[in-house]
């Protein structure tokens, strides 16, 4: 019974996450520089479905959670990224440790981790210890991951683990609307 209750209890609260959020417009990312691609905007992504993962390298929830989530969505979702239908990006948001969190390091990071998808450096501001995609999208450190639906709005936005399959689905109910 107890263990039962383990496995469906962050199911549950991932549900009633996804199912409370109310959506709003998401903002456009501020990217100094690209890697894995030449970059892109929100309004190019216009009419997919958009996973939008913060990270930092150092980051142990990102490299133990997020980052292999990402690898593993590629594969699940395979057909649908080749289709069109959703994109994947991760944005390196460093808001510590700027000293060591550098883009040469990020470049060699990405590489040995064989991240292929498209990943952004968030801009700083002059002076400023948040990076300005972070501010702008509220995020509260790393890993976080939103869920932007086809006409723009975050349909999911959370902060550290949940549940993956409860996202999976709700990811493919998005991808539902959108073939109607």
């Amino acid at each position: 019974m107890k263990k039962s209750i383990t496995v469906i209890l962050p199911l549950l609260l991932t549900l009633c996450f996804i199912s409370l959020a109310q959506a709003r417009k998401a903002p456009e990312w501020d990217v100094s520089e690209w890697i894995n691609g030449s970059g892109t905007t929100l309004r190019d992504l216009r009419g997919k479905v958009v996973i939008v993962e913060f990270f930092q390298l150092w980051c142990p929830g990102c490299n133990d959670f997020s980052i292999p989530l990402m690898k593993t969505w590629q594969e699940t979702f395979a057909d649908e990224f080749g289709a069109g239908r959703l994109f994947m990006l991760s944005i390196h948001t460093v808001f510590e440790g700027h000293g060591f969190q550098d883009p040469k390091r990020l470049k060699v990071f990405v590489r040995e981790k064989g991240i292929h998808h498209l990943v952004g450096i968030d801009r700083h501001e002059k002076g400023s210890e948040i990076p300005e995609t972070m501010k702008r999208y509220g995020t509260r450190g790393t890993p976080e991951i939103a869920i932007i639906d086809q006409a723009g709005n975050i349909r999911f936005q959370r902060f550290g683990r949940f549940e993956p399959r409860v996202v999976e689905e709700f990811i493919r109910k998005l991808l539902r609307a959108s073939s109607g």
